[in-house]
């Protein structure tokens, strides 16, 4: 699905956690990163389970240069994949999170 035809659904009241986060990471995929990690911060508003929505977070978050953000993204999202076994996205937040603190 296109990006503006989720931005109409979005218009038309549909908001939901989904549709945040297709529409977070089709704004990451298109570099723009601060409407990438608004999309996204608001998934996660919507219900902050979400690992899949943690990791993209903390992505768009350090794609801004946020590495502090990114940082404290990443290790709550670590946490919350544990909790619901979430192992992959765990240990891929676990790589993301290596990186920014070595650098």
């Amino acid at each position: 699905m296109d990006r503006q035809a989720l931005e109409d659904m979005l218009a038309q009241g549909q908001d939901n956690l989904m549709l945040r986060y297709t529409l977070g990471t089709l704004y990451f995929k298109e570099k723009e990163y601060e409407t990438a990690a608004e999309h996204l911060e608001r998934a996660l508003e919507i219900n902050n389970h979400h690992s899949a929505s943690w990791k993209a977070y903390g992505r768009a978050l350090a794609a801004q240069g946020r590495r502090s953000d990114a940082i404290d993204a990443y290790t709550t999202g670590i946490t919350v994949a544990q909790k619901r076994g979430d192992i992959q996205a765990a240990k891929e937040m676990q790589i993301f999170l290596k990186r920014l603190q070595e650098h």
